[in-house]
């Protein structure tokens, strides 16, 4: 059985603006292992969302294929795909996402309710609040709570359900560099000691650096991929 979370096997995706043809993904193939952090880095145009939102069953692509933990999705109806991005994908957002008029732990237990898993999940959200240091403040607000606790509170609502896959779009842009950074330790952290499999999307070179390995994308194509200095601590 391949170790692989998730494949990228030839894909393309194509967008019509007026009289104009964008290729945003040209022919693209890609693996992410079990338990890796990958960073996706490029300029704006590069494909970057485009493949974020493949990846994450969000769209389809035009040519090629998506295997999630050797499933092939291309086939799947649309219930079939929620049901998989459900279960088996987690998202963390630039901007959050939370509900204002819930507090953090409705917030963190909405997906597990989607799911018809609130039970299980009870024991679970305590255990990852206490995992990412908001155990505290679970009766609170996203309004009464700072940026990094609010992005914590997003980081446990993506991990409720047990994904096996992580999605993060720009994790640390609105965050100060301080706070950025304590998200990023986290990420790495759970990595490392937990065996999740993270894929961040990223502006930032220094946060690309916690990841195990970074992509860099240009007109659509992989231009080059490097392994960090944290894949070589951590191999």
């Amino acid at each position: 059985m391949s170790d692989a979370i998730i494949s990228a096997n030839h894909i393309s995706k194509r967008f019509v603006l007026g009289s104009e043809t964008i290729h945003a993904l040209n022919d693209l193939s890609l693996d992410i292992k079990r338990s890796e952090f990958v960073a996706v880095m490029g300029p704006s145009g590069s494909g970057k969302s485009t493949l974020l939102h493949l990846l994450g069953l969000l769209d389809t692509p035009d040519e090629g294929s998506i295997e999630l933990e050797g499933q092939a999705t291309q086939t799947l109806t649309d219930d079939e795909l929620t049901y998989l991005r459900r279960d088996k994908l987690g998202f963390i957002f630039q901007t959050f996402e939370l509900i204002p008029t819930l507090t953090a732990k409705e917030n963190i237990m909405l997906p597990a309710e989607v799911a018809g898993k609130r039970q299980e999940a009870e024991v679970r959200s305590r255990e990852i609040a206490e995992l990412l240091g908001i155990a505290e403040r679970l009766n609170h607000k996203p309004s009464e709570l700072s940026g990094g606790q609010r992005q914590r509170v997003a980081i446990a609502r993506a991990l409720i359900n047990d994904p096996a896959l992580i999605l993060a779009d720009e994790p640390t842009g609105n965050l100060d560099s301080s706070t950025g950074e304590e998200v990023l330790e986290l990420l790495r952290k759970g990595v490392i000691e937990q065996g999740w499999t993270v894929i961040m999307v990223t502006h930032d070179a220094k946060a690309a650096e916690y990841a195990d390995r970074i992509i860099r994308l240009k007109d659509g194509q992989i231009e080059s991929e490097t392994r960090t200095a944290m894949n070589t601590v951590n191999s």
